[in-house]
């Protein structure tokens, strides 16, 4: 959307907001992103193996920027439903499949069993472009020795209901699969390799998107051991038993064998974020990005957000109104024993950030928000998130819904989808994390 044709800001907040969004979502679209890191064409071939909610159209971009006469194919993997639609007159070299995500399944597992295959008799005449975004992690997940995939998705199911950060999440993952934590880069070894990311983690650590597929990992066994232990996560005997033994160790930064490859980050949420700040400043807003990398509980965040913004509401500190207040990074929700009985926990990070930010907030006059995942998807939820605005609860309790007893069910949809607040965007093709954006008019 052209800066200069936002909604106004005190005519229609909640399109601004929606605005701001669509604007962040689209600095991080692929194509536009990916032309200044391209590789040129090597001598050999050029084979393309990734996975991510971006991959769909990482792989469409290559294919519309990649020489036409140059040989290009390969290989990616993305969420079921998050394949982009073809331009009219692209001629498809790069097969996408599809795999389940948060929890992985046989598909993602078949997917990177073929990645791998793939990878075998390259020459150091060929290259290797890795297209990585995330959501790797679940959508490229092939099992260690000693582990099966029924074993592995339960671990990523108690990783992600334990709170645990996405470091935290990412170093376990590593070490329990083939490709993940830079396997996937020794096995295409002598071909070079070169990896464009779309960066979904805090503070950009390559190694942490997707879980690092193509890049050294500097985490060891004893480090997931340790995250497994902190958040109770069971571990068959065999895998502890390779794990203490470091016989599932990850190639390290230093290490000969991925010498001369290359890791470009091509889309972050910081960039998103100042994406979003410059269409509101064209729009006569203040605009101030607090973090890009913020992690946390996602009802604590809130909390934060909501005293920040009321300070500014009420006292004209310490950013002048009117003005919006942007934040990205990952928070996380964790299903606690106190949830009543029979939750529904639907919705996800943005979610549950807007129902405790509409209940710090307490209807504080001259307050708008927007909570969103930028891939379009909250949690397992068709929704991206929510918006937030000074009448939330009033409509809330006219309707008969409880915010608190709903917070304590992390039913966060239980009370936008019927006030009508529940964003829905649909896949967005990319993915930089958490978006948020206050306004205060």
């Amino acid at each position: 959307m052209p800066m200069n044709t936002l909604p106004s800001f005190r005519q229609d907040p909640r399109g601004l907001l929606r605005a701001l969004f669509q604007v962040a979502v689209q600095r991080a679209q692929p194509l536009a992103a990916m032309a200044p890191w391209l590789p040129p064409p090597p001598r050999g071939r050029t084979l393309v193996l990734g996975a991510g909610k971006a991959a769909g159209a990482m792989a469409q971009a290559l294919e519309a920027l990649w020489p036409a006469q140059a040989p290009l194919s390969g290989l990616v993997v993305t969420r079921y439903g998050h394949v982009p639609p073809r331009p009219a007159g692209l001629a498809q070299r790069i097969e996408v499949r599809e795999a389940a995500h948060p929890v992985p399944d046989a598909a993602g597992a078949a997917a990177a069993r073929q990645l791998l295959a793939l990878a075998q008799g390259l020459s150091a005449d060929d290259l290797v472009v890795c297209l990585v975004s995330g959501g790797g992690s679940a959508l490229l997940s092939l099992p260690v020795p000693g582990l099966t995939l029924a074993q592995l998705q339960h671990i990523h199911a108690r990783l992600l209901a334990s709170g645990a950060a996405i470091g935290e999440m990412n170093c376990l993952r590593k070490h329990l699969s083939r490709t993940a934590g830079g396997r996937l880069a020794l096995a295409c070894a002598p071909a070079p390799v070169v990896t464009l990311a779309i960066s979904d983690v805090p503070g950009d650590e390559v190694s942490v998107i997707a879980s690092g597929p193509s890049v050294a990992d500097a985490s060891s066994c004893a480090d997931a051991l340790a995250v497994a232990r902190r958040y109770g996560i069971a571990l068959p005997e065999a895998v502890t038993q390779a794990l203490r033994s470091g016989a599932l160790e990850t190639p390290k930064p230093g290490d000969a064998r991925l010498a001369g490859h290359a890791m470009h980050l091509v889309a972050t949420a910081g960039q998103s974020l100042q994406a979003a700040a410059e269409a509101a400043r064209a729009a006569g807003l203040g605009a101030h990005v607090l973090s890009d990398a913020i992690e946390g509980e996602s009802r604590e965040v809130a909390k934060m957000h909501a005293a920040l913004a009321r300070e500014v509401a009420l006292r004209n500190a310490p950013f002048a109104r009117p003005c919006v207040l942007l934040s990205g990074g990952e928070t996380t929700v964790t299903l606690d024993a106190a949830a009543p009985e029979g939750a529904p926990a639907r919705g996800g990070r943005a979610g549950e950030f807007c129902l405790a930010l509409a209940l710090a907030l307490q209807g504080q006059a001259g307050v708008w928000a927007l909570a969103a995942d930028t891939d379009g998807i909250d949690g397992t939820q068709d929704k991206a998130g929510a918006l937030v605005a000074p009448d939330t609860l009033a409509r809330a309790a006219a309707l008969g819904l409880d915010a608190r007893t709903l917070l304590l069910r992390h039913d966060a949809y239980g009370l936008f989808e019927p006030l009508g607040d529940a964003l829905q965007t649909g896949p967005t093709h990319t993915n930089v994390n958490d978006f948020r954006a206050l306004l205060i008019a």
